[in-house]
Formats: structure tokens, C-alpha cells, sequence
């Protein structure tokens, strides 16, 4: 970032996504944080289609990337900054768009020796047809996050599932992972800890940004095999994606397995920065205050990321 004493930064926030809502909240929570930690500069900006024109205007110094889900999170808005040469936060395009693309981030996974499941993209029509796959398994659209449009789809069903007609012509379908939720934020070239994820059923959208909606143990108390493997792991998916900034990794960790268990889910290359967010939570128990984080993203915005 530039090295102006006073400097102007932009949090984009909102944005036409599915998760526009976590968007927001994401973005006024990092913009009061700035401010706390003493940014007197600090502008909110609702990205829309005239963005580019409210940037030129704006002229920042720095951009905090706080959108979620497509357009956001998937390069487009990176594309922009990379173009207008503004320094901006987290992953750069190509680490952002392949980290979107749920199967083609497994692939990656996949030759960095991670553990993954089997998926296969197909039809949303397919899917509502017949089993394609033997259950249980879960179907999901391959570039969305936070759990938004997932479906589990249990032996017990008797059918295939009726996917909402909001669902893209293409998903995912993946073998189900069945286990504890882990999950793992690396700051820079550091993992930091390991997060328990408890929730009465499927940590859904609800439970993700819902109030109650899931307990968090930080740090996870597992053997520290499992522990030191998941920062391991992160850290490795991290780096293979080409991420840069703050990521978070998410698992599922059969314990009667044991190591085998442990399972790769995705990568998260612009993790919430909400109330109940993990990444803060993580950041916190390492000793790094919210404001600190924020801060820290802030520094570390560059363009040809």
C-alpha cells in the first residue's frame, strides 16, 4: 500500500451475490475495526456496476476486499482493481477464480497430494432424476460459498433430490465426508489454529451467520496429529491455489478413521469478518486483536497479487 500517513481506504462491501447480506455485515464490521484502530479515512462503497466509476472518483490508496460469492470473490472485481492499478486485499485473479471453482480447486488439490473427495459436475435436471452417485452424498452449486443452495442427500431418501429452480444448470455432487467440521485461517505464510465447529444438524447458512447458530471450540481439541495436519494442510492448499492474504481451509474429520479421516473441503479465499466469523475468532487466539487483522490486511494490499 502506499506509505501516505493519512491514507484513503475503500471497504467494498454488498454487491449483487447471493451472500450480499454476510457481504455487509462483513464490510461495516472491517470498516468500524479500521477506524478503531485509527484510519480516518475509512469509505464504505456498495459495489455495483458503476464501481469503477466511484473508485476513479474516490481515488483510495488501498482497497478492503470484504465481497462474498461471484463477482466478488471470483476475480472479476481483482480484474477491475488490477486494471485501475489500485492495491487491494486478499487473492489476486487467477489464485481468486480457481479457488471459486469448486472442482477445479479438488484437481489442484488433488496433484498437491491433499485428501479430497470423489465429485463429478453435472446437470441440476440429472440430479433430479436419479441418484447419481450412491448416497449419501451432497450436492452443491460449484461456485457459490457459505453453504448457500447445499443439499444432503441421505441413504434414507427415497428419491433424488428436488433441487429450488434457482439452482445453476450445473452442480457439483460430491461423496459426503462424514465427521467433526475443522477448520483452519492462514494469515500471510502463517496457519494460525484450528476451530471445532459444533452445530445441532448441518452447518448450513444458519448456522454459519445466525446468532447461536454454531459453537465454536478454539482450539480444536483433537489429537495433535489431526491438529498439526490441518494447519499443514492449509497452509499447502494456500500456497497451491497461489492465494495471498488471509484464507481460510475447511475440513471434515472422520475420528474412527483416525488421520485417513481428514478431509480437505475447500478453500475460502475471502473468509467472513462477521460477529460470528472464524477467521477474526482464529486471529484472536494467536494474539492479533480484530482491529490488528484488519489492519494487517490493509498493509498488505498490493496490485499483481
Amino acid at each position: 500500500m502506499s506509505s501516505r500517513t493519512n491514507p484513503t481506504v475503500a471497504v467494498l462491501l454488498g454487491g449483487p451475490s447471493a451472500e450480499r447480506e454476510v457481504s455487509l455485515s462483513t464490510g461495516r464490521a472491517c470498516a468500524a475495526a479500521l477506524r478503531e484502530y485509527g484510519y480516518d479515512n475509512v469509505v464504505e462503497v456498495d459495489a455495483g456496476p458503476d464501481l469503477a466509476v466511484v473508485l476513479a472518483d474516490l481515488a483510495p490508496d488501498a482497497v478492503l476486499n470484504c465481497l462474498h460469492g461471484r463477482w466478488g470473490e471470483d476475480g472479476c472485481v481483482q480484474g477491475i482493481l488490477e486494471w485501475m492499478k489500485i492495491p487491494y486485499t486478499h487473492s489476486g485473479i487467477r489464485a481468486s477464480a480457481v479457488a471459486m471453482d469448486k472442482q477445479m480447486s479438488k484437481d489442484i488439490f488433488r496433484a498437491a497430494g491433499l485428501p479430497v473427495v470423489d465429485s463429478v459436475i453435472v446437470s441440476a435436471d440429472e440430479v433430479r432424476k436419479r441418484h447419481v452417485m450412491l448416497p449419501p452424498y451432497v450436492v452443491k452449486p460449484n461456485n457459490e460459498g457459505s453453504s448457500v443452495g447445499v443439499y444432503l442427500v441421505g441413504a434414507e431418501n427415497n428419491g433424488p433430490p428436488q433441487l429450488d429452480p434457482s439452482m445453476p444448470d450445473q452442480v457439483m455432487v460430491e461423496t459426503f465426508a462424514p465427521g467433526r467440521e475443522l477448520t483452519t485461517s492462514v494469515v500471510g505464510d502463517r496457519a494460525l489454529t484450528v476451530t471445532d465447529i459444533l452445530t445441532t444438524g448441518w452447518y448450513d447458512y444458519d448456522a454459519k451467520y445466525k446468532e447461536g447458530g454454531s459453537t465454536h471450540v478454539v482450539p480444536a481439541k483433537v489429537p495433535q496429529e489431526i491438529f498439526d495436519l490441518c494447519l499443514d494442510y492449509a497452509l499447502r492448499a494456500h500456497r497451491a491455489l497461489g492465494c495471498r492474504g488471509v484464507s481460510r481451509t475447511d475440513f471434515r474429520w472422520d475420528e474412527g478413521r483416525g488421520v485417513e479421516g481428514l478431509i480437505l473441503l475447500e478453500t475460502n479465499t475471502q473468509p467472513g469478518m462477521t460477529g460470528t466469523s472464524l477467521t477474526p475468532e482464529q486471529a484472536q487466539a494467536c494474539g492479533m486483536s480484530f482491529p490488528e487483522l484488519c489492519h494487517w490486511m490493509v498493509e498488505d494490499a498490493s496490485c499483481d497479487r
